[in-house]
């Protein structure tokens, strides 16, 4: 039987190869899932923002109508104080386009859980959300 002497030891270092992609691999999807999680937080945030900015209306009679007016500082007002109980996101706008909507844009920062040389070290995320107000 013939053995041949430099094959010896060959698996063991695709085995750790395979295992550092592997790992790599690993940490990555987790990344991109932290960072999906965070874009949703962030929607969410923005959403209960523009839904109270819509909240944040005065009641006219125009004609002998009641008319709900949304004004720019009643938004801000209303969606400030949503986005004050999160902690990492920011309000970049507040504001009623045409009066009777709410449209509110937020801004968060993430950071990985886990930094590889593959991500980002953090990346700035914005959602917007627009809601509005009906009187019936």
């Amino acid at each position: 039987m013939i053995r041949r002497d430099d094959e010896e030891g060959s698996i063991l270092l695709l085995t750790i190869g395979y295992a550092l992609l592997a790992l790599v691999l690993v940490f990555v999807t987790v990344d991109a899932t932290s960072l999906y999680l965070a874009q949703k937080r962030t929607q969410a945030t923005a959403d209960a923002a523009a839904l109270a900015g819509a909240d944040g209306f005065t009641l006219d009679v125009v004609d002998g109508e009641p008319r709900a007016e949304l004004t720019d500082g009643g938004v801000r007002e209303q969606a400030q104080a949503i986005v004050a109980a999160e902690t990492d996101a920011s309000i970049l706008s507040a504001a009623s386009p045409d009066g009777v909507s709410a449209r509110v844009v937020v801004s968060s920062v993430w950071h990985p859980p886990i930094s590889t040389l593959f991500v980002p070290e953090g990346v700035t995320l914005q959602a917007t959300a627009t809601s509005r107000s009906a009187l019936e």
